[in-house]
């Protein structure tokens, strides 16, 4: 049977998201700063808009949040009119927000206090993954928690895995971001050499992809970086924002992270070629240019 379920934040990832909520048959409540991405929802999926957090919160046995980092979660979720002032007690609040891991104990905390329960939970699979429903979910909570919410989860992923306390969702996936950076940058590296040495850029790409150096972002970015093309999926800001948050938390912990901390920068060269909302394999533009 169909959950009552607000859903908070209709960018380019939580509008599909709610979207498949509202398809799987839940009565869903959105709210989105610009009112007319909200009414845009409504049109295309039914349910209601709400005027703030705190009024889409109230009454719902699920609150799911997706907007941009620490501030704009504090914004819709601890403020006044956040989702905290009308969560009600026995409510979960779901957080796929990629955020800090320190700031996702806060709201855990927070939740504990209102007598609801919270989970944080980032994504990943970008905006492809979040329209066709097959991300993936990085869980921090309760066991009992998670439980409650991951057949509700399924309506937009493929895989949803709870990694430990609140705050473990956010710290796999900056581990997914770390990793990331390294790909993009090796990639980026490799089809510019494959060019440079005039091979067949795209044939090289049939042929290594069945190998070792085979990746998701050989086989979704690696043709595209070869024709030019970045206006797909992740975009530098946001993978800047992430990485911060990376390294700012390698700082707390101790561990080396010399590649990403490089890469951070090459992507601070691609915001200065005005490449902020380029997708994150144009750091093959730092490597192409004369």
């Amino acid at each position: 049977m169909g959950m009552k379920l607000a859903f908070i934040g209709l960018g380019v990832m939580g509008f599909p998201m709610a979207g498949h909520l509202a398809t799987a048959g839940h009565d869903v409540t959105v709210y989105n700063r610009t009112t007319a991405r909200a009414r845009s929802w409504v049109e295309k999926y039914g349910g209601k808009m709400a005027k703030t957090p705190a009024q889409a919160a109230r009454g719902m046995e699920i609150v799911f949040a997706c907007v941009g980092n620490d501030d704009d979660v504090r914004s819709v979720a601890t403020a006044k009119d956040g989702i905290y002032q009308g969560i009600e007690k026995g409510a979960i609040f779901v957080d796929h927000t990629t955020a800090s891991a320190n700031f996702a104990r806060e709201l855990d905390a927070a939740a504990k206090e209102k007598g609801c329960q919270f989970l944080d939970a980032p994504v990943s699979g970008g905006q492809a993954g979040a329209e066709n429903g097959v991300l993936t979910v990085m869980v921090g909570g309760r066991k009992s928690t998670f439980r409650k919410v991951e057949p509700v989860i399924g309506a937009y992923a493929r895989e949803a895995q709870l990694l430990g306390p609140a705050g473990a969702g956010q710290l796999t996936k900056m581990v997914n971001q770390i990793c990331i950076a390294g790909l993009v940058q090796g990639l980026a590296e490799g089809m510019n050499f494959a060019q440079r040495a005039g091979l067949d850029g795209d044939q090289v790409l049939d042929v290594i992809s069945k190998g070792a150096a085979q990746s998701w972002q050989m086989e979704n970015r690696g043709r595209t970086m070869l024709r030019n093309r970045f206006n797909f999926g992740f975009a530098v800001e946001w993978m800047r924002k992430d990485l911060s948050i990376c390294l700012e938390e390698s700082r707390r912990n101790g561990a080396r992270l010399p590649v990403a901390a490089l890469v951070d920068q090459f992507y601070a060269e691609v915001q200065a070629l005005g490449g902020s909302r380029w997708d994150t394999s144009s750091l093959m533009k730092l490597l192409t240019r004369p």
